[in-house]
């Protein structure tokens, strides 16, 4: 394990020419405090955790001292938001601070979100808010710990310097690692520039880095491209299997490797809603849960327009079209899994059914498979208590009876099914109700005993944990009246 000061740089995206991004620093914050620390996170690139609780580590990951071997930039990308062409994004409030390397050779980028302003801030202060800070820090390693892929977060520090979005809040910065931060927008910016020669050299640059299998053959291009949709592909059927939406499915949002990325206003499902709206600013539904499949093909369209002065419209249209099947492939393998079943047609159908009888009866999407791990399959079981959790008690009955008799069909042994069950489907979801009352304490108090109590919690989501049980409760009615927007 290293000190901060001996953590190994080699930055590769900075070595890339000033098209694609623009070398600055972070702009110093007054009197910076650390909020919380991620050890987990910290050995991801051979921190010391000594290193932790040292003054210079809040004012590294303020943004107040230069690590040595950092090269920090603000990187350029454009990107689709809401459905239209934005022609210049980029890092508006977030700095690469460099890529580093572990002793394992594992690389993981540094970046600082909430860092100051940078030449694509487009009028913004380029920071970020305790509120919004807290959300991302918690929620990237929540799903880390159920298995999605995502950024991670170092740490979370904070500023009393006033940052002012509808009111004057405390300011923060978050630290994300990533092994990188390229997003589809990164390659829409010189499409639409018609620039294709960046095209080319970023397009080369993230395969021999990041798909090396593909590096030097006829068409690397076209086979990077459907590893993107694959991977895309398959996020959107664990985001769904999980029941989280992430609200802001801009391709500025998209990252290149298929990862969970800009946290905004996310939701985890609870009441069960196919047409459940996280973001408050999402008047049209656009980013809703049941479109997030929808959406994430159309995102890898705009990516494969963007290639197609690479490989032309007729590889790109293939690459796009293996979205659909690879999407339900996916959902169909982690939705039979949380049912405890082997995928076949008779699940899809259970599976069909299920979802409408939860719709029907606004079961909590999280308690309920969590609770169905229980479930008996012996003819004439009752299953109360998840019986008596639904309104409409024959809907369930009827379903349960041939949901029993596929489990009794497929011949799982009722201990051995429960536990793989258990091993899917959480226990602990970040639940907005839980991140709004750890915010409250931090952001009034001073008191950030919560966030590191939901950090430890979340990264073991399907530990049975008995003594935070009341974290699995189904959320108070004041919850309901909770809204997160473009600007939380």
């Amino acid at each position: 394990m290293n000190a901060l000061d001996k953590l190994y740089f080699d930055n590769r995206f900075a070595r890339l020419a000033e098209h694609f991004h623009t070398r600055l620093k972070p702009t110093a914050v007054p009197k910076p405090y650390l909020v919380s620390v991620n050890p987990e996170a910290a050995g991801l690139i051979g921190l010391d955790p000594a290193e932790m609780s040292k003054p210079e580590f809040v004012e590294a990951f303020a943004g107040n001292r230069p690590l040595p071997g950092s090269d920090p930039l603000a990187a350029l990308y454009s990107g689709h938001q809401f459905g239209h062409y934005v022609s210049q994004l980029g890092d508006g409030r977030a700095i690469l601070l460099g890529e580093t390397i572990n002793a394992n050779g594992e690389r993981w980028e540094i970046q600082l979100k909430g860092a100051g302003k940078t030449p694509y801030s487009r009028g913004g202060d380029g920071r970020a808010v305790l509120r919004s800070s807290i959300r991302e820090y918690l929620c990237s390693e929540a799903m880390h710990g159920l298995g999605i892929p995502t950024t991670r977060a170092l740490c979370l520090v904070g500023t009393d310097m006033p940052v002012y979005r509808e009111e004057d809040e405390t300011g923060a910065l978050v630290t994300r690692l990533s092994p990188s931060f390229i997003r589809f927008g990164s390659f829409e910016v010189f499409f639409y520039r018609n620039q294709h020669e960046q095209l080319k050299t970023l397009a080369d640059f993230t395969i021999e880095h990041y798909f090396p299998d593909y590096s030097g053959k006829a068409d690397a291009h076209t086979q990077w491209l459907k590893d993107v949709v694959e991977r895309t592909a398959r996020l959107m059927a664990q985001w769904q299997a999980v029941g989280f939406c992430h609200g802001v499915m801009n391709t500025d949002n998209m990252s290149i490797l298929g990862l969970t990325l800009d946290y905004g206003p996310f939701g985890f499902m609870e009441s069960f809603d196919p047409g459940y709206i996280c973001n408050h600013s999402d008047e049209a539904g656009r980013y809703a849960y049941d479109q997030q499949p929808d959406i994430g093909a159309w995102n890898c369209t705009c990516l494969a327009q963007a290639l197609t002065p690479l490989i032309g419209v007729d590889a790109a249209k293939s690459a796009v079209e293996i979205y659909p099947d690879a999407f339900t492939h996916h959902y169909v393998e982690l939705m039979a899994a949380k049912l405890g079943l082997q995928p076949e047609q008779d699940v899809v159908d259970i599976l069909i059914r299920l979802l409408n009888v939860l719709a029907q009866n606004k079961m909590d999407y999280t308690f309920f498979f969590r609770q169905l791990c229980e479930f008996d399959m012996s003819e004439g079981a009752l299953n109360s208590p998840l019986r008596d959790s639904f309104l409409d008690r024959e809907s369930f009955d009827a379903w349960a009876k041939d949901y029993a008799a596929l489990l009794r069909r497929q011949g799982h042994p009722q201990n051995e099914r429960q536990t793989k069950m258990k091993a899917v489907n959480p226990k602990y979801i970040l639940r907005n109700y839980l991140v709004e009352l750890a915010i409250r304490k931090a952001a009034d108090e001073k008191d950030y005993g919560e966030v590191n109590t939901l950090l430890s919690l979340l990264q073991r989501p399907f530990d049975e944990q008995p003594e935070f049980s009341d974290y699995a409760k189904e959320p108070p009615d004041w919850a309901q009246k909770i809204e997160v927007s473009c600007s939380s």
